[in-house]
């Protein structure tokens, strides 16, 4: 990429205008932190689906039912351990926070350059830089580049994802933790990004960052704006070859006037006549998958060279059956 990539060339965003203005997420803190932070300083609408979603753990959700719940997962038992991706303002981790009851850890993570403004909005939810006292104990904030295997590397021997790490720094003192959750929000955009953000999921979800040679298997959550389907397809036609992935649904029994129609739709479903349709995907690493040499190059990575243990290129078609599902056909 010949540019920074929250400052592609002839940048011109506008702050949200749904998030609460009152607060470093809303318009005024938005417009300052655009301007030192590029893209990473918006937020972004499918961060504020996946806020939804996790917003249905509290008590005092009685709107919007989700299937499955944020918090299930597959193989675990205890206290959850979540990474996020290209955390950007930090809303999602500050959400998920909000909801957290006991010794859950939530690593926010993004570009070097853009955890200070990461540090700044937790510390404005939290009272502290370090981690949270109230709600969730743990949050922390680590640079975590896509593609890159140092930082993932760090995070995980910091944070004892593996049995054989240690704990470091101000990381919880437990010298092994499982790592149950990796959170995206809005990051199938740029296609030469593609192959990092791929590359970075199946580290996270490889040994030693996961235990899922043991049968635990952390669960990807993506939270998707669909801006340009020709760009980003290429992207899900990877990722499904790697990891198998749903919808999440949603109840939406309330919603509609018909008390016989069929209340469980998928997220993005709501409203069809939307341009930009935003979904919320679950995913699991394919237990095959674990054995399969990863190429060294991007392009083979996201054109499916080694996967299904071949050197050939393929591609997967669970995207495209799954639009196929939630979409009128196009005459």
């Amino acid at each position: 990429m010949s540019h920074h990539p929250n400052f592609p060339p002839s940048l011109s965003i506008s702050p949200s205008t749904t998030a609460d203005d009152s607060d470093e997420f809303g318009l005024l803190a938005q417009r300052d932190a655009i301007e030192k932070f590029g893209i990473a300083g918006r937020v972004w609408e499918a961060a504020l689906a996946m806020c939804s979603y996790v917003d249905s753990m509290s008590v005092d959700a009685h709107d919007l039912e989700f299937d499955p719940p944020f918090l299930e997962g597959r193989g675990w038992d205890g206290q959850p351990t979540l990474i996020e991706l290209g955390s950007g303002t930090g809303i999602v981790a500050a959400q998920i926070a909000r909801m957290f009851v006991g010794d859950g850890i939530v690593i926010a993570t993004d570009l070097p350059d853009v955890c200070p403004l990461l540090e700044r909005n937790l510390h404005a939810h939290t009272g502290h830089s370090g981690s949270r006292k109230s709600g969730c104990d743990n949050v922390f904030v680590r640079p975590l580049s896509w593609g890159d295997m140092k930082h993932v590397a760090l995070i995980g021997q910091e944070f004892g994802l593996s049995r054989d790490a240690s704990s470091t720094g101000d990381a919880p003192s437990r010298s092994f933790n499982i790592l149950t959750h990796v959170i995206c929000s809005d990051l199938v955009y740029f296609p030469e990004l593609f192959a990092p953000l791929l590359r970075t999921l199946i580290h996270l979800t490889s040994f030693p960052c996961t235990t899922a040679v043991n049968g635990i298997y952390p669960k990807v959550v993506i939270s998707y704006k669909m801006r340009s389907l020709q760009k980003e397809a290429p992207f899900w036609a990877a990722f499904g070859l790697w990891f198998t992935f749903y919808p999440v649904l949603l109840d939406d029994h309330g919603l509609k006037e018909d008390v016989n129609a069929e209340s469980w739709i998928p997220f993005g479903d709501i409203d069809p006549d939307t341009p930009d349709r935003t979904f919320i995907f679950y995913a699991y690493r394919r237990p095959e998958s674990l054995s399969w040499e990863i190429p060294q190059s991007d392009q083979d990575l996201i054109d499916g060279v080694g996967a299904r243990g071949t050197s050939f290129s393929k591609t997967d078609d669970t995207f495209e059956t799954l639009l196929l599902m939630v979409m009128e056909p196009i005459d």
